[in-house]
């Protein structure tokens, strides 16, 4: 069964910073291509970045290009999102994606 559990969202204020982590199983994560995807209160689901399966390719959405970095760690099925520069518009709920499965997600609110 594949499990993706994703942890490490909270309040935090503009500017400030937050990892997210993703635990992968069920699959071969370090045969996977994985990405992270979000979701704001009414609006539809964004694509955020996506890393290739050695981790030597990294694509982000315009919007977060800078200050937002994936990672991976293949000997432990975990993925990272480091969240830098946060703004008010990064608020939302933020999910890990393998080959169309998300997990249950973890909330990022971005607030002062």
């Amino acid at each position: 069964e594949v499990q993706l559990v994703e942890s490490g969202g909270g309040l935090v204020q503009p500017g400030g910073s937050l990892r997210l982590s993703c635990a992968a199983s069920g699959f071969v994560f370090s045969s996977s291509e994985m990405s992270w995807v979000r979701q704001a209160p009414g609006k539809e689901l964004e694509w955020v970045s996506t890393i290739n399966a050695g981790g030597t390719g990294t694509y982000y959405a315009r919007s977060v290009k800078g200050r937002f970095t994936i990672s991976r760690d293949n000997a432990k099925n975990t993925l990272y999102l480091q969240l830098n520069s946060l703004k008010t518009e990064d608020t939302a709920m933020y999910y890990c994606r393998w080959d169309g499965v998300r997990g249950q997600g973890t909330q990022v609110t971005v607030s002062s």
